[in-house]
């Protein structure tokens, strides 16, 4: 087994995340309390693998302007403050 399969993933982190919040809106909209609960789940999750990669991230790896920018555009601070470290100057 590679060790990168077992690395916390930026991409993974934003996807647990946002798969938790489609999972809370459907709980929200339906009143189920199961499909709240595991959104939430799923969403803590994110944000905890989100925390994880961004610690091992190298800044030297990002993406520079371009994440900075998606960062202030969808609400990801993590996003926008890791785009700003690792943008050339």
């Amino acid at each position: 087994m590679s060790d990168n399969q077992n690395q916390p993933s930026l991409v993974g982190g934003h996807v647990q995340y946002v798969k938790g919040a489609t999972e809370a809106t459907i709980g929200n909209l339906t009143g189920s309390q199961p499909w709240k609960a595991s959104g939430e789940q799923d969403k803590a999750a994110g944000l905890d693998t989100l925390k994880k990669a961004g610690e091992q991230r190298d800044p030297s790896q990002g993406y520079g302007k371009i994440e900075e920018m998606a960062g202030k555009a969808t609400g990801c601070e993590g996003m926008r403050v890791e785009g700003a470290r690792s943008k050339q100057e």
